[in-house]
């Protein structure tokens, strides 16, 4: 039984305890073969920022923490820690907190500081009660993963 919940755990979206349990044991020539098995998918709703990333036809899936910080003149600078969801040669999704709107101006720092840019937000989607925002790169980020 331990091979075939090893085989369950392997898949995305599965739940082994609820396979497991439904299996039926037979006996042939010695060995013990599953008869059935419940197999239960998880469905869940798109985020804020998966929602946003549909906008986007060439984007990749990523998971990059950074540091995202305003960029204003004449008032106090805001940043907060995000990761980056989404990305494509001149984009990156994440969701944020902070009061972005079209066009503003952002700087996007990772923690080693190989990814240091400046960018300016091109789209943002509000959906239940969180924000993502998409922004497009301001100029060439040469050591960006994501390349045309």
């Amino acid at each position: 039984m331990s091979r075939i919940s090893a085989h369950f755990d392997s898949l995305p979206f599965i739940s082994a305890v609820r396979a497991v349990r439904g299996l039926k044991r037979r006996r042939e020539r010695n060995t013990i073969l599953p008869s059935e098995a419940d197999v239960v998918t998880v469905v869940t709703d798109p985020t804020c920022v998966e929602k946003l990333a549909q906008l986007f036809p060439s984007v990749s899936p990523v998971r990059i923490p950074v540091r995202v910080s305003t960029v204003v003149t004449g008032r106090r600078r805001l940043e907060e820690q995000t990761v980056i969801e989404f990305g494509t040669a001149r984009e990156v999704l994440f969701s944020s907190g902070l009061p972005l709107e079209f066009e503003d101006q952002v700087r996007l720092v990772n923690s080693d500081g190989s990814l240091d840019t400046r960018a300016t937000v091109v789209a943002v989607r509000y959906h239940g009660g969180g924000k993502a925002v998409a922004v497009r790169f301001v100029g060439e980020v040469g050591n960006w993963i994501i390349k045309p």
